[in-house]
């Protein structure tokens, strides 16, 4: 499911760049910088499984863990 997923959103990049390119290249070398980065991002998130990536709260439980028989 993950591969199909990543396999769209892949698709759909490379269409949003092929149809918008010719638009953003007459714009400023910032606004071509912020607009890759952030189809980057959207394809980098989607190689991930965020819905049962474990949270912060998670994260902070691990750490702490050892501490907490000086703590009680």
């Amino acid at each position: 499911m993950r591969m199909a997923v990543f396999s769209v959103v892949t698709i759909a990049i490379l269409l949003i760049l092929w149809l918008d390119w010719p638009q953003i290249r007459a714009k400023s070398k910032r606004d071509k910088v912020a607009f890759i980065t952030l189809l980057l991002i959207g394809w980098l998130l989607s190689l991930l499984d965020l819905p049962n990536t474990p949270g912060p709260v998670l994260v902070l439980k691990t750490i702490f863990k050892p501490f907490r028989g000086w703590v009680e």
